[in-house]
């Protein structure tokens, strides 16, 4: 594809995100992830939670040699990523798979995952999946702010569901914090990323 065709097709991808209200990754933490991808030359991605597939395929074109493995259970979701990832002729740099990423086992080392699913569940993501981290990878979370809610007082929030999803994205900090295996580092980019890597002291 030539970059005129590239920019439409990501255009085009954020206009059906807009309309069909898919949360995809916002500009400024896409920015900050493929730069990191570059700067630290990581060729195998994971990624946990494709939607239909923005953040992947833009993950993908950050090198030639980048191959992306990403999961997602949303069938619609799913097949709107397969049907984007033809659009860029990056068939044979993504896989994905459609299933419940705590069902999914996963084989190999992986130089970088992303973790940017269910909220809720970051902490069993990072748990199940670092397993799949190389010595030196780094895991990524996004939407750390969750909207600025994690930093706002729990007796603020009204809604009760919003009030538990939010103690878990809370707990998910605090482990990062506090992990002995990790050292985290948190960014003001976006709605909030996490970035750890294994200690080395």
């Amino acid at each position: 594809m030539v970059v005129e065709q590239i920019i439409q097709s990501i255009k085009e991808i954020k206009e059906y995100a807009k309309e069909n209200k898919v949360p995809i990754m916002q500009d400024a933490s896409m920015d900050f992830i493929t730069t990191t991808i570059s700067k630290r030359n990581a060729k195998k991605i994971l990624e946990v939670g494709t939607a239909i597939g923005y953040s992947t395929i833009m993950m993908a074109l950050t090198d030639k040699d980048v191959t992306v493995t990403t999961i997602e259970k949303d069938k619609e979701r799913y097949f709107e990523a397969i049907k984007n990832v033809k659009k860029f002729g990056l068939e044979d740099r993504i896989t994905l798979i459609y299933n419940d990423a705590l069902d999914t086992d996963i084989e190999g080392l992986y130089d970088l995952i992303l973790i940017d699913a269910a909220k809720s569940k970051n902490l069993e993501f990072f748990t199940k999946f670092e397993r799949n981290l190389s010595v030196d990878g780094i895991v990524i979370t996004d939407n750390i702010n969750f909207h600025g809610y994690t930093k706002m007082d729990p007796k603020e929030i009204e809604n009760r569901n919003i009030r538990a999803l939010v103690k878990k994205i809370k707990n998910y900090i605090n482990f990062l914090e506090n992990d002995v295996k990790y050292k985290t580092t948190f960014y003001e980019i976006g709605d909030g990323l996490s970035v750890s890597e294994r200690r080395i002291d």
